[in-house]
């Protein structure tokens, strides 16, 4: 088994390279490439069923676990090929967090929600240490540090969509996926958790998946957009453009991108 923790890092954590998904016979997205820089916020924009969620699934293989789908090209982890059959994908997603569109707390406490994944891991350090730190690196620690053996579902959406981030680094990942963080969020609770991205990218590389315009053009720092385009079986995504985040929303290149950050479609 290849150990892809001692793979050669450099300034790119990820770099997709003609990345098709299919489900089945169909084709649903096509042709990606994508370099992703360490230690940056990636925004992946386009409208629905462009294959944002489905290329964001390739990073950590969870498509894997649909059995109709099935991965091309390649995709590097710090230079290693994940998809090589000596990778084995629960460590992958060790090293790849995910956070889900809606939160979904484990119904345990709040301590042990951080608890389990360091649990099933080996951790073997000071546990109230790690879940200190981890709901702190959440923005989490000063809600919730008198009430740790309280539920975590009796949190807010906010507070439990923040409880997710605080599980999801404590386990130490490298990156951090997350699918539609704010979308089941309030304003306030949104605005909280786009400040904690910022905090976090100082340690995590984050690829995040929104629908929300003005919220990749306010966190990212590169963005991707998507399109998609009528098939037989359904729609085809594909990647139109990808730059830096102030280009695609000021001077884009494609003509698509233009119409879309412009609200002329999607």
């Amino acid at each position: 088994m290849q150990d892809i923790r001692t793979q050669t890092k450099t300034n790119l954590v990820f770099n997709a390279e003609k990345v098709s998904v299919y489900y089945g016979s169909n084709l649903a997205v096509k042709d990606v490439y994508l370099e992703i820089p360490r230690n940056k916020i990636i925004a992946f924009i386009g409208p629905s069923g462009c294959g944002k969620s489905t290329i964001l699934r390739c990073f950590n293989r969870m498509n894997d676990l649909i059995p109709s789908a099935r991965v091309e090209g390649r995709i590097t982890f710090n230079g290693q090929d994940i998809y090589d059959k000596r990778v084995d994908p629960v460590e992958l997603r060790r090293r790849v967090g995910q956070v889900f569109q809606k939160p979904n707390p484990f119904p345990k406490s709040i301590y042990d929600n951080i608890a389990f994944g360091a649990r099933i891991n080996g951790y073997q350090g000071d546990m109230d240490e790690l879940i200190e730190r981890s709901l702190r690196g959440a923005a989490l620690w000063d809600e919730v540090k008198d009430k740790l053996q309280e539920s975590g579902l009796s949190l807010s959406g906010g507070q439990q969509q923040r409880l997710c981030i605080a599980r999801a680094i404590a386990i130490e990942p490298e990156v951090i996926l997350m699918d539609e963080p704010c979308s089941a969020l309030d304003p306030i609770s949104t605005l909280k958790v786009e400040e904690l991205m910022q905090d976090l990218k100082e340690q995590f590389s984050i690829i995040i998946v929104t629908h929300n315009m003005q919220q990749a053009s306010r966190v990212s720092d590169r963005t991707a957009f998507f399109n998609a385009q009528a098939t037989e079986k359904g729609k085809l995504g594909y990647l139109v453009e990808y730059d830096d985040t102030q280009v695609i929303f000021s001077n884009p290149r494609e003509e698509y991108t233009r119409d879309y950050v412009s609200g002329r479609f999607g």
